[in-house]
């Protein structure tokens, strides 16, 4: 085995499923050879290496990931929060204009460089968070250039960043105004079109579509999908929000990544979901800010083994939430997870979630050396406590940073 670096005195939460919570591994040790982790397990049967780094006792996870975000996008909805708080439902608001919709005019005025700045502004506390891998979706231009626009904004994000972005096409996000009243056209004439050119661009790592009766309906999203299977692009759905459409099972019949909020799953979206391996992504961001009371099926998926992700939703409306941290926290204080579910939410489940599971979210071998480090007696205080962000330091292909 050659490894060129080796962190020694270590506290490893691997996040490997087994006997042990978190995979612990005390007084533990991880080997790396370039970007990837050549071994991780306990100290005393570690390869040697040339450059020796003594982490003094702290713990090591995975780099956190988030997989569900809406970082690129213009204009401001704070007066929509006010308007929440006086008695306004997330859908009236959208139903007179706000919501979505307003971000998208806002969206529209702006251009590639400002978009890519506003999420670079966005993304700082991710990275004081130890977060390695973030997904960004597009969705606020709903227009073929605007939407293209957004997608090449995210990737220049990451390569800002030295975060590893992966870009999601959600063009069917909600039905532009010029579109009123003619959602299939929208979907015919912009959204498929869309999918083969993000395809052919490289500027998409997945399509996504919000099914629900204020968006798009299940019919819909079925001709979305097949488009992006025909040319090779993995699905994922909004599902079930505000209301059962059944979406859970559609995007499960698609082999799809993920099925998110979920609030309104039903018991066959849950075993649909079991059955194709999709990922449950809990989104308590949303649930939180729009005063939904309807909680996702969580003892559901548990029974029917469906894995359970963890994301912040961050979006300038619905979800105005920028700590992955606190949404594990949520997860445990709203939807009744444990802190271990809730941290491999934002690890081993969301790499998953975003079809990433073999190359990040566990310490192991071959895996790529994505970790944070941290200054915390036991893993529990990472979902703990709200505001604090105990990081000493995260390693992303193997570099300190």
């Amino acid at each position: 085995m050659h490894a060129d670096r080796l962190y020694t005195n270590a506290r490893l939460a691997t996040m490997r499923p087994g006997a042990t919570p978190y995979g612990a591994v005390e007084k533990g040790a991880i080997a790396t050879y370039a970007d990837r982790i050549v071994y991780a397990g306990p100290e005393e049967d570690a390869p040697s290496a040339p450059m020796v780094v003594d982490l003094e006792g702290r713990w090591v996870t995975p780099a956190l990931i988030d997989c569900h975000t809406h970082l690129t996008f213009a204009g401001d909805r704070s007066d929509e929060f006010e308007r929440r708080l006086a008695g306004e439902t997330y859908t009236q608001i959208a139903q007179a204009g706000g919501g979505i919709a307003r971000t998208v005019a806002e969206t529209r005025k702006a251009g590639a460089a400002e978009l890519a700045a506003g999420a670079l502004s966005r993304l700082d506390t991710f990275i004081e968070e130890g977060v390695g891998t973030i997904e960004i979706k597009s969705g606020y231009g709903l227009t073929f250039e605007s939407e293209l626009a957004m997608l090449k904004a995210a990737r220049a994000t990451g390569l800002a960043s030295g975060m590893r972005v992966m870009t999601t096409l959600l063009a069917a996000h909600a039905i532009p105004p010029e579109y009123e009243g003619r959602s299939a056209a929208y979907i015919d004439e912009v959204c498929i079109p869309l999918i083969r050119e993000a395809a052919r661009e490289g500027l998409a790592d997945a399509v996504d579509a919000y099914c629900e009766s204020i968006a798009f309906s299940p019919e819909e999203t079925r001709r979305l999908f097949i488009a992006a299977k025909a040319v090779g692009l993995p699905v994922k759905l909004h599902a079930d929000q505000f209301s059962d459409l059944g979406g859970g099972q559609l995007v499960a019949e698609f082999d799809g990544l993920s099925a998110d909020h979920i609030e309104y799953s039903s018991a066959a979206s849950i075993k649909a979901m079991a059955k194709s391996g999709t990922v449950g992504v809990l989104l308590p961001g949303a649930y939180y800010s729009t005063g939904e009371t309807r909680k996702p099926p969580v003892d559901l998926m548990r029974q029917a083994g469906v894995p359970m992700a963890v994301a912040t939703d961050a979006n300038p409306g619905s979800s105005p939430l920028l700590s992955i941290l606190t949404a594990a926290n949520m997860a445990c204080t709203l939807f009744g997870l444990t802190v271990e579910e809730a941290l491999s939410g934002i690890t081993r489940e969301a790499a998953r979630a975003l079809g990433l599971g073999a190359e990040i979210g566990t310490i192991e071998s071959g895996k790529k050396a994505d970790l944070a480090v941290w200054d915390i007696e036991r893993p529990a205080e990472l979902i703990q406590w709200l505001g604090r962000r105990p990081l000493h330091g995260r390693i992303l292909g193997g570099e300190w940073l």
